[in-house]
């Protein structure tokens, strides 16, 4: 029997394990039927506290590819720490299936849930991080620019999705340049190991508060939205901070020529991004596109066979 492995935070995978898995999305995007015994007759849950198009079509998409089921359970179904405390929905729900993928709030919830479940969970998005994201975006990089020398460059808001891009990257050897209004930055402690984590692969990754001095040697742009859910009520602030900071055509004359624009959806049209998100030089819906086959592969190294 496997020993349980979750996938909480990108900090927890190590160098070889995040190859691995970049290595086995690059088969199955080949050849996407290819393991579909896998997860014969294996139940995975999602668990969500929060709305979400891309994270749950692809890993239900994924799992049914690996001949798997997928059960649903949407925000009002459990209400997961309202209702009952998360210690015993993660022991509950384990006893059912053969894994979980929890879209949460708040980080510690989805802690709690691995701590407490005897199968292994999968962060599907917490305030702290996105780790399938992450991996996937790397993936994306990969097969376009190749990730030794390459440049990917952040613009916007130090969210999760940042967060756990910095760790993705720093463990591949992608550099990365980094801008964010002031108050806006990246957490601090991932934020310093993951410059210390570069280093030791050969990659830098560099923090800016100008975004055209960020993009200057930058092969990638990316960028996500300044407004996220649960914000709402901060959103004219943040309109306001964030206004020098949008992705257009004046910060994309700033980049490498012909440098891709990436998003990890939804995109707010006028607000962080312009019409660019629709350009030649777009790569937004195939990274959209290599969620099912990262998270396919990420299904078959903590609960396929």
């Amino acid at each position: 029997m496997k020993r349980k492995k979750d996938l909480v935070s990108l900090r927890d995978l190590s160098r070889k394990e995040i190859f691995d898995i970049l290595k086995i999305s690059k088969k199955l995007k080949k050849k996407p039927l290819s393991r579909k015994y896998a997860c014969r007759d294996k139940t995975l849950a999602l668990l969500f506290q929060k709305p979400s198009n891309r994270t749950r079509i692809s890993f239900e998409v994924a799992m049914v590819h690996l001949g798997g089921y997928v059960l649903y359970l949407s925000p009002s179904e459990i209400d997961m720490g309202g209702r009952e405390p998360v210690k015993d929905v993660g022991r509950v729900i384990s006893r059912y299936v053969d894994g979980i993928v929890a879209r949460v709030f708040s980080h510690n919830d989805v802690e709690d849930l691995a701590a407490y479940s005897d199968v292994p969970v999968i962060n599907g998005l917490s305030d702290m991080d996105h780790p399938c994201q992450a991996l996937s975006d790397v993936f994306t990089v990969m097969e376009t620019k190749g990730l030794r020398k390459t440049v990917l460059s952040y613009v916007g808001d130090g969210n999760n999705v940042l967060n756990s891009l910095l760790m993705a990257a720093a463990k591949t050897g992608l550099s990365m340049n980094v801008a964010t209004p002031d108050g806006y930055e990246p957490d601090a402690e991932i934020m310093d190991e993951a410059v210390k984590t570069a280093k030791k692969n050969r990659a830098t990754i560099r923090k800016f508060s100008d975004p055209f001095e960020a993009v200057k040697n930058a092969d990638v742009v990316y960028t996500d939205v300044w407004v996220s859910m649960g914000q709402e009520n901060e959103r004219e602030k943040r309109l306001r901070d964030f206004s020098a900071f949008q992705v257009n055509d004046k910060l994309m004359k700033a980049a490498k020529e012909n440098a891709l624009i990436m998003h990890c959806l939804p995109a707010h049209r006028g607000e962080e991004i312009t019409d660019v998100i629709d350009g030649k030089n777009s790569i937004v819906y195939d990274q959209a596109e290599n969620r099912m086959h990262v998270q396919k592969a990420i299904l078959l190294k903590l609960i396929g066979e």
